[in-house]
């Protein structure tokens, strides 16, 4: 690898912890940082600065936000008693997209991975089944995959256990198995959500 000097090869090495970011990746991103004006680059640093200062999880719901509780847990036009469970704050956009859900959210952060070493304790679940005295529904929105298969199961099981009479739903398949459901377009989030069935 090619030699850079001490403060090119230090944000290098921090760009290529970014996910999807590769060492040339990286490379490019630093040059263009260096070949970017003063202004442009203390703008890119104030940003990141500001995400981690006023950036938060909303206390209810784990949404990524910057008023707590978050604007989908403090809205009146929203189902407050339909809570959507899915493992990222990215998959609400996804969810919202389809313009047919007005229920809340609930974000794990996450998906069970024994393999990984993420157990029921790493994810945000405690919070969840303390909103269930609140809640007629929960749909279990996990991605398709192994891990979001076993986290669904996890937490049907829990929430039984929990409050029987709370009606666990699962996505349907319209988003392809093994897939992440940050992929799926509009048309294909539509028809699972419409097509959820018990769990």
């Amino acid at each position: 690898m090619a030699q850079f000097a001490e403060p090119m090869a230090r944000l290098i090495e921090e760009l290529r912890k970014l996910p999807g970011v590769g060492s040339k990746s990286a490379q490019r991103l630093a040059f263009h940082v260096l070949r970017s004006s003063a202004e442009d680059a203390e703008r890119l640093s104030a940003a990141i600065r500001e995400l981690k200062q006023h950036l938060r999880l909303c206390s209810i719901c784990n949404n990524i936000t910057d008023v707590d509780p978050c604007g989908y847990c403090t809205s009146t036009a929203r189902d407050q008693r339909l809570v959507c469970v899915v493992e990222e704050p990215t998959n609400i956009a996804t969810i919202e997209k389809t313009r047919g859900y007005s229920g809340v959210y609930h974000v794990l952060h996450g998906t069970l991975s024994p393999i990984g070493g993420v157990g029921p304790e790493q994810l945000r679940i405690a919070n969840l089944l303390a909103r269930l005295p609140h809640v007629d529904e929960v749909i279990l929105a996990t991605s398709p995959t192994t891990e979001g298969e076993a986290t669904a199961g996890y937490l049907a099981g829990e929430i039984r256990r929990s409050r029987p009479e709370v009606r666990v739903t699962r996505i349907a398949t319209g988003v392809p198995a093994g897939s992440d459901i940050e992929y799926a377009d509009e048309v294909t989030m539509s028809r699972a959500m419409e097509g959820r069935r018990e769990f």
